[in-house]
């Protein structure tokens, strides 16, 4: 079996992490598996040479930070082939060049376009483990190191699982798996066994920190079997994210999501009349700003209400764009004590009652609903941030997410 490892930051944060991910790839190499990992840079590296960088200019020239950025990762990957060396084991380590990983020319957020494999497969018909700095490739005409944006180490780890046709690609985490929601805040959450790519695309997009979306993404594209798991307890079995078609018993609900991440921008007295909200949106979207739930209520007065909610990271620049548009509105307002908590599963698609289930839960708790929004797999409903965490309780109880 062909498997391709991934280890983020946190497993590689020190020499003694790095020791202990070379005994996990030992342990995997044993039992007769060929191996190629992709490894991040040490926790806080990364941080480190960005700060570096604008020591001398807060807007470096991207091409220069992307040959910077993707030292961390090189450093890592040479750390963990010599203590595999040191085990005995033939190793290379690859620079995301060496692994055949082409991208776009665009320097610091880059795409893969493709892979080519030949290296890598050469390197394990010689019987070795192969170490990729993941995070990187470089422009097809060969010239210049890119890097590939957040969560860019998990992507290159799914691109290659896809491309060389492993059988599994496992990620390394400190977390080992998937829970039905954040344990540090309901302490019955359940691991789950399995999940599919469409929920835990939801999952990640509404909160949850385990994956990227956008390797979730590619593995669903690809049709690349995810394992989420931890190298801190490499012994405990993980979650594999997988087709929805190898999940027998599919549950009405598989998770619990919070985002505190969100701000509810309020428009009132809007003049009703077309073409208001498409201006309103195209600005926000040429600032690209990321828009998230919309709901309009219309007056009686010739005026309609729009509510919708932006992250919280864009918020001043949310500000910036909806100042041109005063005129429009008799009052803009912004509240930023709002959360959004969601409920995901694939089993709403054939079950009834489960908005119902999710409503009825927080008006138990007196929790006032102020937007919802909804999809074939997700129900997310905006509500004041201080009942976040007892939202998520509440919703966990209601569909016995703890059995």
């Amino acid at each position: 079996m062909l498997k391709v490892l991934k280890f983020g930051g946190t497993s590689v944060g020190t020499l003694e992490r790095i020791s202990n991910v070379a005994q996990i790839i030992k342990k995997i190499k044993d039992e007769g598996h060929d191996v190629i990992a992709i490894v991040s840079a040490m926790s806080g590296e990364t941080n480190k040479l960005i700060e570096y960088a604008e020591y001398y200019s807060k807007t470096p020239e991207p091409r220069e930070l992307d040959m910077l950025l993707s030292s961390g990762e090189r450093v890592t990957s040479a750390l963990l082939s010599i203590a595999l060396n040191s085990l005995g084991y033939k190793t290379t380590s690859m620079t995301g060049r060496e692994a055949g990983i082409l991208t776009t020319d665009s320097h610091t957020k880059a795409k893969i376009e493709d892979i080519d494999t030949t290296k890598m497969r050469n390197a394990l018909n010689e019987g070795n483990i192969i170490i990729v700095a993941g995070f990187q490739g470089v422009t097809k005409d060969g010239s210049r190191v890119t890097t590939l944006g957040r969560g860019g180490s998990d992507l290159s780890a799914v691109a290659i699982a896809g491309a060389i046709k492993a059988d599994v690609c496992e990620i390394y985490t400190d977390v080992d798996g998937i829970y039905t929601t954040d344990p540090r805040i309901e302490p019955k959450a359940k691991k789950l066994e399995k999940i599919s790519y469409d929920e835990m695309l939801e999952l990640a997009s509404l909160g949850a920190k385990v994956l990227q979306n956008r390797s979730v993404e590619m593995a669903k594209k690809l049709n690349v079997n995810l394992v989420s798991r931890s190298s801190f307890t490499p012994e405990v079995e993980g979650t594999l994210i997988t087709n929805e078609e190898e999940i027998m018993e599919k549950p009405i609900v598989s998770g619990i999501a919070l985002d505190r991440n969100q701000v509810r921008v309020g428009m009132y007295g809007v003049i009703d009349k077309p073409g208001v909200a498409s201006k309103i949106f195209t600005a926000l979207a040429d600032a690209n700003i990321n828009v998230d739930m919309i709901v309009q209520t219309r007056g009686l007065d010739g005026t309609t209400d729009l509510d919708f909610t932006v992250p919280t990271n864009e918020l001043e620049i949310c500000k910036k764009v909806m100042e041109q548009f005063k005129a429009e509105a008799k009052n803009i307002d912004y509240n930023e004590a709002i959360c959004k908590v969601s409920i995901v599963g694939v089993g709403m698609k054939s079950n009834t009652g489960v908005a119902s289930k999710a409503f009825t839960a927080l008006a138990n708790e007196n929790i006032n609903i102020r937007i919802i929004s909804t999809s074939e797999i997700k129900i997310s409903m905006i509500i004041d941030e201080k009942y976040a965490e007892l939202a998520v309780r509440s919703l966990h109880d209601a569909y016995n997410l703890d059995k």
